[in-house]
């Protein structure tokens, strides 16, 4: 599992004085950077090889400016070319929202996904983490 924890800035709130539900996706797909490394270790656009198929976000409680957040990021599913990330941001010991990307091992020149094999597959395999776990 992949960690990240920051503190949220006061122009991620809202009206209603809690953080709006724009910033999840944007912190999410930040917390993925350390993901993303296994893929391409320098984070080089030129070399990138994955693509987003899909991405949810379920909304579980309200999360708050002037408190820490951390989200925690693991894998429940690695298939032939494509895999689950599961991410959930906490605040004060509480989860406050849940989200799911599906991301595809992919060449951009090819236009074709790509297998995730050996070395590779074993790196997101230290990050899977199953139901029963």
């Amino acid at each position: 599992m992949f960690t990240l924890k920051f503190a949220p800035s006061f122009t991620d709130t809202d009206a209603l004085g809690h953080i709006n539900n724009t910033h999840l996706p944007v912190w999410f797909e930040r917390a993925r950077n350390d993901l993303f490394r296994l893929f391409t270790p320098d984070l080089d656009p030129k070399k990138w090889c994955l693509i987003l198929a899909s991405i949810k976000v379920d909304f579980l409680g309200e999360l708050f400016y002037g408190e820490d957040i951390e989200v925690r990021t693991y894998l429940n599913k690695i298939g032939n070319s494509s895999f689950v990330v599961i991410q959930e941001a906490w605040q004060n010991n509480k989860m406050g929202a849940r989200g799911e990307a599906i991301l595809v091992h992919y060449s951009f020149e090819n236009k074709t996904s790509l297998p995730i094999e050996g070395e590779l597959r074993e790196a997101l395999t230290a990050h899977l983490v199953t139901p029963e776990d």
